[in-house]
């Protein structure tokens, strides 16, 4: 009996095992099916998010390659196209609180899908005046565009043109006629843009807390890392785009191209601006077609679930209302949310404001948000009017300069900023390390900058403009000086713009101002004989030909921007070294429970005053070195058609020289602060006595008891690992 009830509960204890073991195994088998849905989930999000990244960046580096193009479509000033590139940001910043405040309660995958589709609606509504304004129109005499009869250009009838530049300028100018002309279409791209800013917010806060929340931990910044790459990629395809379209002529698919009399090299050339517009958006709407399929909440992984720390969604949560905790976990509407907000405003704002004074209490934050401010000030208007300084200073095409820009300008960025990162992981660089690259690479890079002073090209010969028609320098009023003795018996104006190219190697504004008197061929092919103002500095009298075009800069002049290339990626590469150390400096000089708060602030105060200012006061001041305006169909100033070249040098790099030095000035600043702070206590107690550690620890208490800077046992578990 014994062996028998040993034997029978040996049984029955090993058919309730059998169950265990099953059920186990099942635990198992959800277990990985749990962590394939999760990593599936997560790995395909960060797909779409690296193609969200890649559209924006690709539309934003667009539209600064085709600023010229746009200067010149709509005859606008740089200080206006100043103001649509800032527009950006502007419409960033209309609903970034909101976004921010409410984007992690709501589904957050579709609300990134939402601007990408509100970000490609705002790209298509910069390319929308191409189809309403009309062909484009430039200046062109009257046999070059239709005639092979010898058409006298110094024109003694009045009656002889159908539209001359004179008929013009004697016009009325009316409501009418400005709307017929297209004057205020570029209000649509201001507009477009601002649409882009807005759709493009919550693609950044949303896209990286959904990552941080739901991957792995210690793949978070490895993910983080792959988006910011990508990013770094759209732009290169960008400005490739922008060199392609610049080539085609801007009423492609609309007009005969062999009634098209000017080419791409063409001062008043306009290309496709419109078409890689089109494209961008396209590439928007695709980026945003796998959000609307993608869950509101993924598995979380079991380390997640098992530590303390939460993410930031559920770390809201649990912090403001334990209590509600369920009902957040179910659908949660904007009109519930909308309920109740003035006592949680209430108690967002005392939270709030002991950490503004927190935050503006430290001194090394501060002092880097100045310098950063001033820096991007520097950096953001230089970037955007790149294309022009190369165009107008070099005489390069719209197309050579973005794709150079796109190919070697930006590459050069990418290297950098992996390069910073790179040093500050091989050398183990600590804070106040990463304070002196930082403030290297800005002092190296500015000096670098400072050496294009020398590599610039003179003005070109333009007479009455540069040189007087006698081959000496301009008089003081360029205006009165472009009708000479050569020319009085012609009928000319002033505002046409129209340049040939003498055989003396001088550009004459128009072939009426040269005082040519015969001309043959049509489009391209016009020759302009008996030009009264062309002719060797020898014998001024001499009458002789030119054709259509203005004449190409100086020899040194290609040789000039070979150097500048050079110049300019050794530049581009020394300041992005800094980025990486930069950014890390910012992270570790405050607390942690305020990195969020300080990026957030670090973030507006770049955008508000740096990114909408800076296009705008470069414009201004870019403007001011115009030698020549353009004048509008029914009257009014149009775009600049020349620019001086040494001025344009003075003002472009000066400015951006200035806004680094003061900048490098703050930086300086910061390290000296650290350096203060590293000071161990026990060298200040012996070197000032008790009482001076004691002065010393008072004001350092803010700085290195409560933020725990220097402290490097403190950080090596918070390594920014990209």
């Amino acid at each position: 009996m014994e062996i028998s009830s040993k034997e029978n509960t040996q049984f029955f204890s090993n058919s309730t095992i059998l169950p265990l073991d099953r059920s186990s195994f099942k635990s198992e088998s959800s277990a990985s099916k749990e962590k394939q849905s999760r990593c599936g989930g997560i790995k395909i999000f960060l797909g779409a998010l690296s193609f969200v990244y890649f559209a924006k960046a690709l539309s934003g580096s667009y539209l600064k390659s085709t600023i010229t193009q746009i200067e010149r479509r709509f005859d606008i000033p740089s200080s206006l196209v100043g103001v649509i590139d800032g527009s950006f940001e502007i419409g960033n910043l209309l609903i970034i609180i909101l976004v921010s405040y409410f984007g992690a309660k709501l589904h957050r995958p579709r609300i990134i899908g939402a601007g990408c589709l509100i970000m490609s609606a705002g790209t298509f509504l910069i390319a929308m005046p191409q189809f309403f304004m009309g062909r484009y129109r430039y200046e062109r005499f009257t046999s070059t565009i239709n005639s092979t009869v010898s058409v006298s250009p110094c024109l003694q009838d009045k009656n002889q043109t159908p539209l001359s530049a004179l008929e013009k300028s004697q016009a009325k100018i009316n409501a009418g006629c400005e709307k017929e002309a297209g004057s205020s279409m570029w209000i649509y791209v201001l507009l477009g843009n601002l649409l882009r800013g807005i759709g493009e917010t919550p693609i950044q806060p949303l896209g990286i807390t959904y990552i941080d929340d739901y991957a792995i931990e210690e793949n978070a910044a490895l993910y983080i890392g792959c988006v910011q790459t990508v990013a770094i990629i759209g732009p290169i395809f960008g400005f490739l785009l922008g060199s392609l379209c610049a080539k085609l002529y801007v009423d492609i698919g609309f007009v005969d191209l062999d009634s098209v009399t000017i080419t791409h090299k063409d001062v008043q050339w306009v290309g496709a601006w419109w078409l890689g517009y089109l494209i961008a958006g396209v590439i928007s709407v695709l980026a945003g077609i796998p959000f609307w399929f993608l869950p509101k909440h993924l598995p979380k992984p079991q380390s997640r679930k098992d530590s303390s720390t939460s993410s930031e969604q559920s770390k809201f949560i649990t912090e403001d209302n334990k209590d509600q905790h369920k009902s957040y976990q179910q659908q949660v509407t904007i009109a519930d949310m909308a309920k109740g907000k003035s006592r949680e405003f209430l108690s967002w704002l005392l939270k709030f404001l002991p950490s503004l004074k927190n935050l503006f209490g430290n001194p090394v934050y501060i002092l880097y948000l100045c310098a950063s401010i001033i820096q991007f000030n520097s950096l953001i208007g230089m970037v955007t009017y790149k294309p022009k300084y190369i165009e107008q200073q070099y005489g390069q095409t719209s197309s050579k300069t973005n794709f150079v820009i796109g190919l070697i300008n930006i590459p050069a960025v990418a290297f950098g900023i992996f390069s910073g990162g790179l040093i500050m992981k091989k050398f183990r660089v600590d804070v106040l390390g990463a304070a002196k690259l930082s403030l290297g690479s800005s002092f190296f890079g500015y000096l670098l900058l400072l050496s294009l002073f020398a590599m610039g090209c003179e003005n070109s010969d333009v007479a009455g403009l540069t040189v007087s028609y006698h081959g000496s320098k301009r008089m003081t009023d360029y205006e009165q000086a472009l009708f000479s003795e050569c020319n009085s018996g012609c009928t000319c104006s002033k505002n046409d713009w129209d340049p040939i190219c003498g055989e003396n190697g001088v550009t004459y504004i128009s072939a009426c101002l040269a005082g040519c008197q015969a001309s043959n061929g049509s489009g391209k092919n016009t020759v302009f004989f008996n030009c009264s103002c062309v002719g060797t500095l020898a014998s001024p009298s001499q009458s002789s030909s030119a054709v259509v075009g203005p004449c190409q800069k100086g020899n040194e002049c290609p040789k000039m921007f070979l150097y500048f290339l050079v110049i300019s990626v050794i530049t581009s590469y020394t300041l992005s070294v800094g980025g990486t150390p930069g950014y890390i400096l910012l992270l570790r000089c405050i607390k942690p429970h305020l990195k969020s708060f300080a990026l957030g602030i670090y973030t507006l105060a770049i955008r508000v005053l740096a990114g909408i200012p800076a296009p705008m006061y470069f414009g201004v001041a870019i403007d001011t070195t115009c030698l020549k305006w353009g004048s509008k169909r029914c009257g009014g100033r149009g775009a600049c058609r020349l620019y001086d070249s040494s001025a344009l040098r003075y003002v472009y790099l000066g400015l951006t020289l200035v806004l680094g030095m003061v900048s490098i000035f703050f930086s300086v600043a910061v390290l000296w602060v650290l350096r203060k702070r590293s000071s161990p206590q026990d060298e200040i107690l012996s070197a000032n006595g008790e009482r001076g550690a004691c002065g010393t620890k008072s004001r350092t208490d803010n700085f290195v008891n409560s933020d725990r800077l220097i402290q490097t046992t403190y950080w090596p578990e918070k390594e920014t690992r990209l």
